[in-house]
C-alpha cells in the first residue's frame, strides 16, 4: 500500500537541491509522479512542490527527511494529499462565489472540506442550510471586536485551514489579519492593483477602461495589498454600463477565486516577500 503525499519546501539557491532530495525519497522506496522547481534570481531562493508515493506512512518519511532538511536549510512541509482541507468561508449578501465554491466541492472539482459559512448578514443562510453547510450569523451590530473575535474562535474550533473571504465585504483588523497570516484568501472585484476599495467596477467604468477583472490575494493588514495568487480579465468597451460590468465581473470573481482555493488547497503557493510563486 502506498500514500500519496506532497512535499513542498523553499530553500537558498544552490546546486544539487533536487538531486539530493530526489535520491533520499528513492532511497526509501518512493516513486516521484511529478515536481515543479522555480529558482528565484531576485531572492536567490529555490522552490520545489513534489508529488509522490511513499510505501511509509507521512510521519516516518518526514523523519528520513528532515537531517537532510537541516542539512539544505529547507522551509519544508510534508502534507498528505488525501486529507481535504479544511475551509471556512465568509461572505456579505453577494453569493456568487460562495456558490460556486460549494458547487466545486461537490462535483469534486476541489479538494476542499467546507466546514461552514461566516456572514454579517442573513442572505445566504437558505442556501448555506440548504447544501447541509452550517451558518454562523455573526451581525457587526454587537462591535468589530466583539464580532472579530467570534469569528476567529469558529475558525479555531472548526480546525480551518485556510479562511476564504468570498465577497466578505468588511474591512479587517491589522490582528485578525495578522493571526491569519498565510491562511486567508480574498476575492477583491477588480484587477488589482488598479481601483481599490469599494465599487471597483464604477471607478472603471467612470475612467473608461477596456478590460475589467478580478483578483485573489492573500490577506494582510495592508487593505488590497496583500500578495496575488490569481487574476483574470475580460474585455468590454464603451457600450457596456457599470451595472454590466458588475454581471461580468461575478463570473470572473468566481472562477479566480476557485482556482486560488484549490492551488491552496493542492498545496502550490508559495509566499515570496509581497509576491507568490505558484507550482
Amino acid at each position: 500500500m502506498t500514500d500519496n503525499f506532497v512535499l513542498r519546501f523553499r530553500s537558498p539557491d544552490q546546486p544539487g537541491i533536487m538531486a539530493a532530495v530526489a535520491s533520499l525519497v528513492a532511497a526509501h522506496g518512493c516513486d516521484i509522479r511529478a515536481a515543479e522547481v522555480y529558482g528565484d534570481p531576485e531572492t536567490a531562493s529555490f522552490f520545489s512542490r513534489i508529488e509522490l508515493l511513499s510505501p511509509m506512512p507521512l510521519e516516518s518519511l518526514a523523519e528520513k527527511i528532515e537531517p537532510l532538511a537541516r542539512q539544505l536549510q529547507l522551509d519544508w512541509q510534508l502534507k498528505d494529499l488525501s486529507k481535504k482541507e479544511r475551509v471556512l468561508i465568509a461572505v456579505s449578501k453577494f453569493g456568487h462565489c460562495l456558490i460556486d465554491l460549494i458547487h466545486k466541492q461537490e462535483i469534486g472539482q476541489l479538494p476542499i472540506e467546507i466546514v461552514g459559512v461566516v456572514s454579517n448578514h442573513e442572505t445566504m443562510r437558505k442556501v448555506s442550510e440548504w447544501h447541509g453547510l452550517r451558518f454562523h450569523h455573526l451581525p457587526m451590530s454587537e462591535g468589530k471586536a466583539a464580532q472579530e473575535a467570534r469569528f476567529l474562535s469558529l475558525i479555531e474550533e472548526s480546525g480551518t485551514d485556510l479562511t476564504v473571504l468570498a465577497r466578505y465585504m468588511q474591512i479587517l483588523s491589522d490582528e485578525f489579519s495578522r493571526k491569519l497570516d498565510g491562511r486567508c484568501i480574498n476575492i477583491h472585484h477588480s484587477f488589482l492593483p488598479s481601483f481599490k476599495g469599494a465599487k471597483p467596477y464604477h471607478q472603471a467604468h467612470a475612467r473608461g477602461v477596456k478590460l475589467i477583472g478580478a483578483t485573489a490575494h492573500f490577506v494582510t493588514a495592508d487593505l488590497d495589498e496583500g500578495p496575488i495568487i490569481e487574476q483574470d480579465v475580460r474585455r468590454v468597451n464603451h457600450a457596456v454600463a457599470a451595472e454590466e460590468m458588475v454581471a461580468i465581473g461575478r463570473e470572473i470573481e468566481a472562477s479566480v477565486l476557485s482556482r486560488a482555493v484549490r492551488w491552496h488547497a493542492e498545496h502550490r503557493i508559495f509566499p515570496n516577500g509581497n509576491k507568490t510563486v505558484i507550482l
